[in-house]
């Protein structure tokens, strides 16, 4: 890839008003701490409060010089206005008015037209990484339309960096073996709790050279804090599940270290992890995820997990890192 990407990046879900709204202020204050504490990669999706964060975090990072951040948006799903929904709250998790609609499409027209709809609403000329978004259902469009598109963006020098973003490993896995990408997005398959890319797709990133940004590491919130929490994945996490986080929980008490801590800390540790992508609804979250991120993790944490069967054998560290 032609830039490096921060270790620690923002992801921009909640400044589109996810699970609840926040000011446009606070969203402003929230980029604003981000880059204080050094960060510089920041992601985002037309998704996202149906343009809300894209439009959010361009204006917040519209007072800082171009060439020092990192962008990344998506392709894939294509807002369209919808008149009828202004009077309704979106469905999909954002409180936002439903006055768009998002359209799934993963053909080339869709790709150009969802690109150059996000440079409108980001107020930017230019972004540096276009990650394909949750194609799940979509492979064979994505593979005849969507990546060819993208890797033509990446020959004419409109984009810098291509790959995709998504929530399961196999998919993600094949489209690195098929594409010439350079980054995918992996959220919550590399976590204390769910290690399914050890499988396949973070060894062949590996192989390959292909830069992760793991998102997800607290599995939409049950690792967010020093005690779990009841969440995994965006629904209730099932009883054994919240046990096991407990388990791991009791684990890194031993050592000093918290949950939250630990949950950012093993897939940062991964050789092929450039970036750790979370999010935050206000400046606060962001300062307490940075000094999180930034606390050292004794090794024996590590040993200690694999040794209790809390986390596999086959977990692989960076050199310096390794148990």
């Amino acid at each position: 890839m032609k830039m490096s990407l921060s270790p620690l990046g923002l992801g921009c879900a909640q400044l589109g008003n996810l699970y609840h709204a926040i000011t446009g202020e606070t969203a402003e204050a929230t980029v604003r701490q981000a880059w204080d504490e050094g960060i510089r990669y920041f992601d985002t999706a037309p998704h996202y409060g149906l343009g809300l964060s894209e439009r959010r975090l361009g204006a917040a990072l519209s007072a800082y010089p171009r060439a020092d951040f990192v962008v990344s948006t998506k392709v894939g799903r294509v807002l369209e206005p919808d008149p009828g929904g202004a009077s309704r709250t979106d469905s999909q998790g954002f409180v936002v008015p439903a006055a768009y609609k998002r359209r799934w499409d993963f053909s080339r027209d869709g790709i150009l037209r969802s690109l150059e709809d996000s440079l409108e609403r980001l107020g930017l000329d230019r972004v540096d990484v276009v990650y394909v978004h949750d194609p799940d259902r979509h492979f064979e469009d994505t593979v005849n339309g969507a990546f060819p598109a993208l890797l033509e963006l990446r020959e004419q020098g409109v984009v810098d960096a291509i790959g995709a973003g998504m929530n399961q490993a196999p998919m993600l896995a094949e489209f690195v073996r098929r594409f010439d990408l350079d980054v995918i997005l992996l959220a919550g398959r590399y976590t204390l709790l769910n290690q399914p890319a050890l499988d396949d797709l973070l060894p062949l990133c590996a192989e390959r050279g292909v830069d992760v940004v793991a998102g997800g590491a607290f599995n939409a919130g049950i690792l967010a804090t020093a005690s779990p929490g009841t969440m995994y994945d965006y629904a209730e996490a099932p009883a054994e599940l919240v046990e096991r986080a407990q388990r791991i929980a009791e684990v890194c008490e031993r050592h000093g270290v918290e949950l939250p801590q630990a949950a950012l800390a093993l897939p940062a540790a991964h050789p092929a992890v450039v970036s750790v992508v979370v999010g935050a609804h206000d400046p606060g979250q962001v300062r307490l995820n940075a000094e999180r991120f930034r606390r050292p993790v004794p090794r024996e944490l590590w040993t200690d997990l694999i040794r209790a069967g809390l986390l596999r054998e086959d977990t692989v560290l960076r050199q310096e890192e390794r148990p």
